[in-house]
């Protein structure tokens, strides 16, 4: 069997391509620029290409086809609509990965399933998710292109640190705030519930849905079992870094407008998602790939990738606007407190 992924090496895809490259099932092909092709493993094939520039595109796929094709980087529905024609004829299933940021946030019930509402007015990523799920059951419903949606939350691998309050820059600098003895930023109080991920355990589900005629029209969310608050989360990596956690709580609609002239989309990333309590029910997709449960633990998977991003600090750019904000921020609202 062949698959296709548009992309292939980022956070999710890459342990998706690693794991199919190891099934001799599978004829395993990328379609991407070539930027971190480096770390592909033995036996993946690359079509060097850009898939924003359809025509090129089309000419290098010739007249390829396959029995999956999977977009890791459609954001928009131009992004989508441009797969359909390039694929409606080349893929006898087309897997889209959407978000559960979609989710209407907060749900009627913080149990997370798929027949939750999709609604998301907080951030334009999760409404573009939306309409690119919209456009593709369309073209199901209407002429019986072959999509499975996917709906991941927040899914990490060995070279990142799952967090909920951080610079443009990614994590990095909350681990030096940390190794520093400085405070970090929680959003509210802390006890919120959040689910993480670890991207080997997304691949389960995901390869499970590949060729699975079950899998035609459907959406199914992919999310480990595991449900932690963000104290636990942040107090996991302080310890296994082996510091103490300085937390300082912060409301989640003050960092956003805090946040707001400095750039930092704290509307979207907190109110529109990691604010709120969610709880995964993913019996869905434990139907269909019985095989789907968490092997990784939180604990386990943040040593993992603290001992790849403390041994390769070259790889990782301090933030300077953020850690300076951090700081502003606490300032002003110890300075408040003393004013009261």
């Amino acid at each position: 069997m062949k698959a296709l992924f548009i992309g292939g090496t980022g956070t999710i895809s890459a342990a998706i391509t690693k794991k199919l490259s190891q099934d001799p099932m599978w004829e395993v092909y990328l379609l991407n620029r070539g930027n971190r092709n480096h770390i592909l493993p033995e036996g993946v094939k690359v079509i060097s290409c850009d898939v924003h520039d359809e025509a090129a595109t089309a000419r290098a796929l010739s007249d390829m086809a396959f029995d999956v094709v999977g977009d890791f980087i459609g954001f928009t529905v131009e992004d989508v609509e441009r797969d359909y024609r390039l694929f409606k004829d080349r893929t006898k299933q087309f897997i889209y990965i959407s978000s559960a940021s979609a989710y209407h946030k907060p749900s009627a019930d913080y149990i997370i399933t798929e027949g939750t509402a999709l609604s998301n007015p907080h951030w334009e990523y999760s409404r573009n998710k939306i309409a690119c799920e919209e456009f593709l059951m369309k073209m199901y419903k209407e002429e019986g292109f072959p999509v499975t949606i996917v709906r991941p939350s927040h899914t990490y691998d060995e070279r990142n640190i799952p967090l909920g309050v951080h610079g443009k820059k990614g994590f990095y600098q909350v681990i030096r705030r940390m190794q520093q003895g400085k405070p970090v930023l929680i959003q509210g109080d802390g006890s919120s519930l959040w689910t993480v991920t670890f991207n080997s355990d997304f691949a389960i589900g995901y390869t499970g849905l590949m060729g699975n005629p079950h899998a035609i029209g459907e959406a199914f969310q992919i999310t480990g079992d595991e449900t932690l608050t963000w104290n636990q989360i942040y107090q996991t990596i302080a310890d296994a870094i082996g510091v103490e956690l300085k937390p300082y709580y912060v409301s989640s609609s003050f960092l956003s407008a805090a946040g707001d002239k400095y750039g930092f989309d704290f509307e979207g990333s907190l109110i529109g998602d990691k604010s709120v309590s969610v709880v995964f029910n993913n019996s869905k997709i434990k139907h269909i790939v019985p095989t789907m449960r968490t092997n990784v633990r939180f604990d386990q998977g943040v040593r993992i990738a603290l001992d790849y991003v403390l041994s390769h600090p070259e790889e990782y750019e301090e933030d300077e606007e953020f850690d300076t904000w951090c700081d502003k921020v606490i300032e002003a609202l110890e300075a408040a407190k003393k004013s009261i």
